[in-house]
Order: C-alpha cells, then sequence, then structure tokens
C-alpha cells in the first residue's frame, strides 16, 4: 500500500540534509503531499517556501536562487506539462553547473498508459540535461530504497563526489489519499556522503610568451581569483562584463576592441578561466592554431571555444615577466577608451552602450547585478572599467533570454542588498509572469532596467542586419511589438517610471530600488548598426 505523506516527509528530509534552505514550489494536487511538508518545514523555519503560479518561472527563480547562494535549491511540480515547463531552466543549469533538484510529481504508475488526466511519461523528460535522474514510488512503501535513491541523486547534484554540480531530476509517483494522514514517525537519515576533498597544485607555467588572461562568465568567487591570477602574474585582462573579474588595475575597457588591432596579433598564449561567449573577436582569438591555449577549470567539464587548448589544470602559477607587456596594452586601452567614451558622449539620442555604461558606474562593490542576454551584455562589455564593481550574474550557459526576470529577483532574494538588473524589453517581456509576485510571498528591492528599443536590436549588428535584406529584416528580426509597459509593469503591482536621456537615467539610479520596480529607457534602434560600425571604426 502505498503511502505518499511518509514519502514526501523523507523528501523533505533528504533535501535539508543536503544544505537546501530554498525551495520553489507550483501549486498542483498531485504534488500536495510535498506541498503540505514544504509548508510545515518553512513555518518552523527549516527551509524557506516561495510560491509561483508559472512552473517556467518557478524554475528560473530556484536557478537564480541557486546561483546566489551557491547552494542546491528544488523546485516542485505537479505533473503533465507543468513539469516540462521547468525543462529552460534545468538545461542552463546543466551548462552553467547549477545545484538545480526538480521534483516533480507523478501519477502511479498503473495509470501512466491509460488515459489518467495530466499523465504521461516523465521518466527521462529532461534526457541528457541532468547529472542523474530517479523515480520514486509511494507504493509500495520502502523507505530504504527511496532514501538510496534520493542519496544517489542528490549527491550528483551538488557535486560532492564529482567535482561537477549540476541539475537532477527527481520524479515521485503518489497514490492517494493526497493530504496528510495520522502523524507518523520520523525516517531517520541513515547515509553520509563525504565529498572528495583535494588541493590541487598550481601548473607552473613557462615564461616568456606574450600573454592576455581571458575570463568569461564565472561566480564572484572565481571571478576573484582570476582577477588576483591576472595582477599577481602582472597580464592584461580582458575580463567580460560577466565575469566578475572586471575590475582593477589590470582590467581592460576596450579589450574586444584592441585584439582588432595589431596589438592583438601580437599575443602567443591565452590563459582562460569561465566561459567566454561574448564576442567574436574573442572566440577567433581562442581558435586560433598559433596559440597557446591555457585553460583553468574547477570542474571535471571545461570550456574549450576553439577546441585548441594544449593544458587544462585547476589552476596555475606563473611568475611575472618584467617586461612591458602590460603596461603596453594598459597604454592602448586608456587612448581606446578615451576615443569610444567621447564617440558615446557625443550622440545625440540615448543608446545601448550609453544605458549600460551608466548603470556601472553607478554601482560599486555593496551592489548586484544581473545581466540579461542579447545586446545589454555587450553593450555592458565596453563600459568603464572601475575599481570596485558589483557581483554579476548572468544565465550565459546557453544565453538564453528567457527567465531573466525571475532569475534576478532569485538572486535579489539571497543577496539582500540593492540590486539591479539589466535586460532588452523582449527579454523583459519573455519572463513577465517572473512580475506576479502573491502577496504572501518575499519580493527583493530590485530595479529592473528594460532598455526598449522595440525590438530586437541585436540582430542589426549581424549579418541579417545588411541592408542587402532590408525587405525582411523588420518582420522577422526586427519584431517591433509595441507593448506598453508602464500598464504592463503596474499591473503586476511593480514600480515604474520612464527615461529618454543619459541624465534621467542617472537621476534614477542615484536613489537605491525599492521593492520590485521596472524601469524603462527608451532608445531608437534604428541607428544601432551605424553606431556598431562606428564602434569598429575606432579600431
Amino acid at each position: 500500500m502505498g503511502d505518499a505523506s511518509r514519502c514526501a516527509q523523507l523528501v523533505v528530509t533528504e533535501l535539508l540534509g543536503v544544505g537546501v534552505q530554498e525551495v520553489v514550489l507550483s501549486p498542483g494536487s498531485r504534488s500536495a503531499p510535498l506541498a503540505y511538508e514544504l509548508f510545515e518545514a518553512d513555518k518552523i523555519g527549516l527551509l524557506r517556501l516561495h510560491v509561483r503560479i508559472d512552473e517556467r518561472t518557478a524554475g528560473f527563480l530556484a536557478l537564480g536562487l541557486a546561483k546566489a547562494s551557491e547552494r542546491p535549491v528544488a523546485v516542485i511540480t505537479t505533473s503533465g506539462t507543468a513539469a516540462a515547463n521547468v525543462h529552460p531552466a534545468v538545461m542552463e543549469a546543466f551548462h552553467s553547473h547549477v545545484p538545480l533538484i526538480v521534483l516533480t510529481a507523478d501519477r502511479p504508475r498503473a495509470v501512466r498508459y491509460a488515459g489518467g488526466n495530466q499523465t504521461t511519461d516523465q521518466a527521462g523528460l529532461f534526457a541528457r540535461h541532468v547529472r542523474a535522474e530517479t523515480q520514486i514510488d509511494d507504493n509500495p512503501a520502502t523507505p530504504r530504497s527511496w532514501r538510496f535513491e534520493l542519496g544517489r541523486v542528490l549527491t550528483a547534484a551538488t557535486g560532492a563526489r564529482s567535482g561537477t554540480p549540476g541539475p537532477v531530476h527527481i520524479n515521485v509517483s503518489f497514490s492517494e489519499p493526497l493530504v496528510p494522514g495520522p502523524e507518523s514517525p520520523p525516517i531517520q537519515p541513515e547515509m553520509t556522503v563525504f565529498p572528495r576533498t583535494w588541493q590541487a597544485e598550481p601548473v607552473e607555467l613557462t615564461p616568456g610568451p606574450q600573454t592576455l588572461v581571458v575570463a568569461g562568465a564565472m561566480s564572484p568567487a572565481a571571478g576573484a581569483a582570476a582577477r588576483a591570477f591576472a595582477e599577481r602574474a602582472d597580464l592584461p585582462l580582458l575580463a567580460e562584463s560577466v565575469s566578475n573579474a572586471r575590475g582593477g588595475p589590470n582590467a581592460l575597457t576596450t579589450g574586444r576592441l584592441l585584439l582588432r588591432t595589431e596589438l592583438g596579433e601580437e599575443i602567443e598564449r591565452v590563459i582562460m578561466f569561465g566561459h567566454p561567449t561574448l564576442s567574436r573577436p574573442v572566440l577567433r582569438l581562442l581558435a586560433r592554431d598559433d596559440l597557446d591555449l591555457v585553460i583553468v577549470s574547477s570542474t571535471a567539464e571545461w570550456i574549450d571555444p576553439g577546441t585548441s587548448a594544449r593544458v587544462v589544470a585547476d589552476a596555475v602559477a606563473l611568475d611575472p615577466a618584467g617586461d612591458d607587456w602590460r603596461s603596453r596594452w594598459g597604454e592602448a586601452d586608456e587612448s581606446m577608451k578615451i576615443r569610444l567614451n567621447s564617440l558615446l558622449d557625443g550622440l545625440p539620442y540615448l543608446s545601448g552602450p550609453t544605458v549600460a555604461g551608466r548603470l556601472w558606474s553607478a554601482l560599486g562593490s555593496a551592489d548586484t547585478l544581473v545581466v540579461g542576454s542579447s545586446s545589454p551584455v555587450r553593450d555592458l562589455d565596453l563600459a568603464t572599467v572601475t575599481p570596485d564593481p558589483p557581483a554579476v550574474y548572468a544565465n550565459r550557459g546557453l544565453a538564453g533570454i528567457d527567465g531573466t526576470v525571475s532569475t534576478a529577483i532569485g538572486v535579489g532574494l539571497i543577496v539582500e542588498r540593492p540590486t539591479h538588473a539589466l535586460m532588452g524589453d523582449e527579454t523583459f517581456l519573455h519572463d513577465t509572469t517572473g512580475l506576479i509576485t502573491g502577496q504572501l510571498e518575499q519580493r527583493p528591492n530590485l530595479r529592473i532596467l528594460v532598455a526598449n528599443d522595440n525590438g530586437g536590436s541585436i540582430f542589426a549588428t549581424l549579418e541579417h542586419g545588411h541592408p542587402t535584406h532590408s525587405s525582411s529584416y523588420e518582420r522577422i528580426f526586427g519584431t517591433p511589438h509595441d507593448v506598453d509597459i508602464e500598464r504592463l509593469a503596474t499591473a503586476t503591482g511593480a514600480g515604474y517610471s520612464r527615461v529618454e536621456t543619459a541624465d534621467q537615467l542617472d537621476e534614477v539610479l542615484a536613489e537605491p530600488p525599492l521593492g520590485i520596480e521596472v524601469v524603462e529607457a527608451v532608445i531608437d534602434r534604428r541607428l544601432r548598426r551605424v553606431l556598431d560600425n562606428q564602434i569598429g571604426a575606432l579600431c
């Protein structure tokens, strides 16, 4: 005979055992046994429960909570299409090494192929995008096997044994009754998983080659380590805006532009941290046949965009060369930065790079920034380097635009300090359900800065924006939507303001966010390709 409540109790106990402190729940009847247990655990402070009506939003909220806390976070759904809606967040978590625990409720196996309501085959639902998966049935009641399966899968999520954390899928078949019955004695955990422990000895690199440090998307801790390495080795640092290494004396403001100059051609070795994806010049550099590419990765997997790495290591060490290599990059960067800022400051309209640059300058180490994909993250990559930048989070595993609002809310709930999110209008509209936060739920102090150019301006900077494609561009790439963002924001209870000039934006940014607020920065994308060409001509 099944025991849904006892099974749900064990699931929650094991979640707590691996350090889960945040759980996101989307309501449903079949998942009710878990919902009741989580409600009670939240009530006595064992964890914090977040409830969202949209499973896709719930998945990305959990992703943001996990990114910022660097702890495993669970998301709970009922059966059917509800479970499938978490898949985009699972994919991002897989490629970002984020410990996301997806718990999907299911009908008993006996009704799976009999046309039961909201019933489909959920086994293997997330295919190769999870580190591990399991099927648990509350009928028959077998706590020992439940515990074993949960321990195996949750250990895979944390990466305690593999060194590579990531999402996992636990599909639980609950039989009726789905409401709590008589209280049963707690099930005591019996298994302790000890994490693998090792202290990586840095690989000593040979001085000599003209070396550039490239830093892609990373956590704040990993970014700080990359920055510290570049400064110890006295090397120029090309740190992307989402690397958490873009600060200090070695970081370059215009690194991606300088790669197109003669200085870029002199590079003989690159030491790469994180996941660089923002610019074609960087990707072309990493693919050079004559380049000595060294990759630093703390996980069992590593990123190699040009498939050309000759060394992969947990850590590296390099003595300073003692020549003028880094100072040459610094001087070239200062010259290029002056010309770039002169170009942007002289524009008679509000541009995407201006919005991103003003935001970056307004934030410091006491702030947190979440960045959406597409144009804004690349615009931020041209912002002037500052000594103490904010902690930065972004969904760069797959660089999708979906779920960004929810991810930002999750990050804000964890850091509990002023949080800003920069995104384009299409990214914002793609996750408007993320703004729907019930009156019983917590809200962070989050300012969402929407660079609204009424469509997809990034395509204008690509081959699709060439004048030869002008007849089709606006319909299939520009995609103007004409949405009234003020009405949309206020309908969800968010604050709203609109800016049309850089000075107006500075005025808004001078005050910290209070609750969830949306700031619409109005941009004209008709000149986006022209501006991109002007920036490229600076090289």
